[in-house]
């Protein structure tokens, strides 16, 4: 039995049968066999930007059948794109923010399948494995749309999913306090950048 994180032997590839038999309380995802240690707890204004943008698509969400959750959250992405057993299913990760609109998805052990709409908030620790692994990792799962949030800078970087399955940046530069973001996958929801970043 794994009771201690340092029990994982970082050459082995695991899978989410044997994540779910892990007995320690730090947080961590699998990526394609690989375990990632999650940063430590995230600062407050981490927490605060998560908050605000949670709660604005909480709310836009209270008449729609897509569902929100925040972290700590598993989502299960089996590759390739058909649903398999616990012991072949190499990566589990937990978005900040996620948006399934797929209920046959849910389960009660978290998401099983692409969300359709994932959100990473940067850390010092997560900003290398959330702009380029996960990056892959949710084109290749085919997550419609990919929301990067740079609380410190107030900046966000936003992806959405082509007919090639590609990844295509909404816009060229970053969006940034002032802006208003269009969500791709909801016709008329925009974020309020102001409302998203609070104030110092």
């Amino acid at each position: 039995m794994i009771t201690d994180i340092n029990q994982l032997d970082p050459n082995k590839r695991y899978t989410y049968a044997d994540y779910l038999t892990w007995q320690f309380d730090e947080m961590v995802e699998i990526i394609k066999g690989k375990v990632y240690r999650m940063s430590p707890a995230p600062d407050r204004y981490h927490q605060q930007v998560s908050g605000n943008m949670y709660g604005m698509i909480w709310s836009y969400l209270r008449k729609n059948p897509c569902q929100a959750f925040s972290a700590p959250f598993d989502v299960r992405l089996p590759l390739p794109l058909t649903k398999q057993t616990n012991d072949k299913i190499d990566t589990v990760v937990q978005p900040d923010i996620c948006v399934i609109c797929d209920p046959s998805k849910l389960d009660h052990q978290g998401c099983n399948g692409a969300p359709d709409w994932t959100i990473e908030i940067l850390s010092k620790s997560t900003s290398s494995k959330d702009l380029n692994e996960k990056f892959e990792l949710y084109q290749n799962a085919r997550v419609k749309e990919y929301w990067i949030v740079h609380p410190h800078e107030a900046t966000i970087l936003v992806y959405i999913l082509d007919s090639k399955g590609k990844y295509q940046a909404l816009q060229q530069k970053p969006f940034t306090k002032g802006d208003l973001i269009p969500v791709s996958i909801f016709e008329g929801l925009q974020l309020d950048t102001h409302e998203i970043f609070p104030e110092d």
